[in-house]
């Protein structure tokens, strides 16, 4: 258990140290002010019923004396009772903590949480700039895809296969069965063939299917020779193997290598029909639905989806945690041109630091109030005297000059008078 012997000189418990700096500070202003009082009741003893320049002094002492105590009631309302008498309208701030958090809040909401004032001032910052800045500097960009890929690993960790298997069969599948996909799987078939976005899956396609004839080769001759007919020499089968090989070798080279190939525009052909047939083709879209159903209600479909996605969780958190990883090198490689580009592009930058201005003021917009509440809701958990000590010891040294002021424009207030009522 902490004690105060335990901490600082000057320093309480649940205080920082720049709290004990404040409290020393405002001891001082104390200090200063009611000297300040003490010596104006001296001076006025000292000049009490004297004629002349003393008179003046004895004026200004006892104004003086009257603005000091009259400051020091109205700073030490706000904070408490005078001398501890329950004087009304006193310790205002105990009293009112509660009013005075809902006032901030709602001062903070209204000035602050503002969506033109959070834009402008993230404009002004040039987030962009300074980040692109920050991710320069190689031990900043390192730090960020070490703590970036930690943090993945750790998600990807806590994702229990269990978990994933109740979403897939709870709620992904049966999801899926209720929703018809034919009209959507069309429309997304149509604009893929539309923007020739399967050509590359053609190529690559027929690119592995030549390198796997090329590397079966003797698999392909078997097949033939021991599915040819009893009666046929064993010469004849090899010859035809062979020429069944080549051909089927060369008709595939020659789709890949001709874009305009008759057995690709059938392709084309037949993924437009069908595109078009699972949108408007009642028949089409039954049968499509029917193949969905069989497909989706056998249990093969969850347990491999759950494998699928627990070797692909193994090999992310493998990848992520290796500090000489392909995965890590790649993400510090796009961190390092992102730095770059967010250094030299100037229409990037704006558009970075506009989306910052855009969201952040959303944000604002959607959940400043709520965000505001915090003010209040801490406010109305202290304590009405932890209130009022720990605003006093962020404002109370300020304070203190209100006692000093008083006491000096008293006694030239006091002044003044004495010498308008001796010229009268």
């Amino acid at each position: 258990m902490t004690t105060a012997t335990n901490l600082p000189s000057g320093l309480s418990i649940g205080d920082t140290e720049a709290d004990a700096d404040r409290r020393r500070r405002l001891r001082r202003m104390r200090l200063v002010a009611l000297s300040l009082l003490l010596v104006a009741a001296v001076i006025f003893v000292l000049t009490h019923e004297q004629d002349g320049w003393l008179g003046y002094v004895n004026a200004g002492a006892e104004a003086g004396m009257i603005g000091a105590i009259a400051d020091w009631f109205a700073v030490t309302a706000l904070f408490r009772h005078p001398l501890g008498l329950p004087i009304p309208h006193t310790a205002i701030i105990p009293r009112r903590k509660e009013t005075l958090g809902a006032s901030l809040q709602e001062f903070v909401t209204e000035n602050f949480l503002r969506s033109d004032v959070v834009r402008e001032r993230i404009l002004v910052a040039g987030l962009a700039t300074r980040l692109g800045a920050w991710l320069s500097d190689e031990r900043h960009a390192r730090r960020a895809v070490e703590e970036g890929s930690r943090m993945a690993a750790r998600a990807l960790a806590r994702v229990r296969p269990d978990d994933v298997s109740a979403v897939v069969t709870e709620s992904i599948i049966p999801r899926l069965l209720e929703e018809p996909l034919s009209p959507a799987a069309g429309q997304a078939l149509a604009e893929v063939v539309g923007e020739g976005a399967h050509v590359g899956l053609v190529d690559l396609t027929l690119d592995e299917l030549d390198a796997w004839l090329v590397r079966n080769a003797d698999e392909v001759n078997a097949l033939v020779t021991d599915r040819a007919p009893w009666w046929t020499p064993q010469w004849v089968d090899e010859r035809v193997a062979l020429r069944l090989h080549a051909e089927a070798l060369a008709w595939v080279r020659e789709i890949r290598d001709d874009p305009e190939h008759r057995a690709r525009r059938a392709l084309d052909r037949l993924l437009v029909d069908l595109a078009d047939d699972l949108q408007h083709d009642a028949e089409v879209q039954q049968r499509a639905e029917r193949l969905k159903q069989r497909v989706l209600t056998r249990p093969q479909v969850a347990r491999t989806s759950v494998a699928i996605w627990d070797a692909l969780r193994r090999a992310l958190i493998g990848s992520l945690e290796d500090e000489q990883g392909l995965l890590r090198q790649r993400a510090l490689d796009e961190l390092h041109r992102a730095a770059e580009r967010l250094q030299t592009d100037v229409e990037l930058t704006e558009t970075v630091d506009r989306l910052a201005a855009d969201a952040a003021g959303y944000v604002v917009d959607r959940y400043g109030s709520e965000v505001a509440t915090i003010i209040s809701a801490t406010v109305n958990r202290w304590d009405g005297k932890e209130t009022a000590q720990r605003i006093e010891l962020h404002v109370g040294r300020d304070l203190q000059f209100i006692r000093i002021n008083g006491t000096v424009v008293g006694a030239l207030v006091g002044i003044t008078i004495h010498g308008l009522v001796q010229l009268l």
